[in-house]
């Protein structure tokens, strides 16, 4: 019960790496704000955590939007007062080579994926922000704020076909860094955590010659589990991760070395 009663919001949480990080906190005893474009999907996960006798709330919600994100964690601050943990998972691919890509496929994408980080960090760094004054006499060992922005080791590495995935991911590597310099004296730490290929309903539709090319590049020999992303959210937000901020972690099972 390391987070127990700290509020964490997690967005595009309704399935996959996102739905993982989710439960794993909610297990941890964590209030998770489950963030989704589709309803129904959202509602799903937080009467499954409840079920479990666990604390969850829902919301749909455009994280393209920034009314829409500023209404929705409006509605968290007046029922919880505050947010903890930000968890920026959501994320699209419209893939296709750079000649073939449409300028609505190139839109959509740094849309949900860099412009989404942008949204959501800003509106709750600005909360988080007047926890940290409110305990800035405090001598406790807890961070003020954690953000978590996932982005991907092909923004590290880059993909055939992905230019406009590669970018935003990297995109968010390079805004990690510029906020956890900004957030630092607030005792705001900002991080990223870089997934490789990870075993979700996307690269289960892999064809087999696909896959068997993509384990011959990971020198773990396996795709990685959603939990393993789960778990290094969980240690990046917890107190012994204060003094880790500005970093990108990689989880990849060693394909980008």
């Amino acid at each position: 019960m390391k987070f127990k009663d700290k509020v964490v919001v997690v967005t595009g949480s309704t399935r996959g790496i996102g739905r993982q990080i989710a439960q794993a906190f909610a297990r941890e005893g964590a209030v998770v704000m489950i963030l989704g474009r589709n309803a129904a999907g959202a509602d799903e996960v937080r009467d499954e955590l409840r079920r479990e006798g666990l604390c969850a709330e829902s919301f749909a919600c455009d994280v393209t939007n920034g009314e829409n994100v500023r209404e929705i964690i409006n509605k968290i601050l007046d029922k919880y007062k505050c947010i903890d943990i930000l968890i920026n998972n959501a994320g699209i691919t419209k893939d296709n080579l750079l000649l073939r890509m449409s300028e609505q496929d190139w839109d959509e994408v740094m849309g949900v994926n860099l412009k989404g980080v942008f949204n959501c960090t800003k509106i709750i760094a600005k909360a988080m922000l007047k926890s940290a004054a409110k305990a800035a006499n405090q001598s406790t060992g807890w961070a003020c704020g954690k953000i978590i922005n996932i982005s991907s080791i092909i923004g590290i590495v880059g993909n055939i076909g992905q230019a406009n995935y590669a970018a935003s991911k990297a995109g968010i590597i390079g805004f990690t860094k510029a906020v956890a310099r900004e957030l630092a004296s607030r005792r705001i730490t900002v991080n990223a955590v870089a997934p490789g290929y990870i075993d979700t309903d996307m690269t289960a539709q892999l064809k087999e010659g696909v896959r068997n090319e993509i384990l011959k590049n990971i020198p773990l020999g396996r795709l990685g589990a959603a939990n393993d992303v789960a778990s290094v959210c969980l240690f990046l937000a917890s107190p012994e991760a204060d003094y880790i901020t500005g970093q990108t972690l990689s989880v990849d099972g060693g394909m980008a070395i």
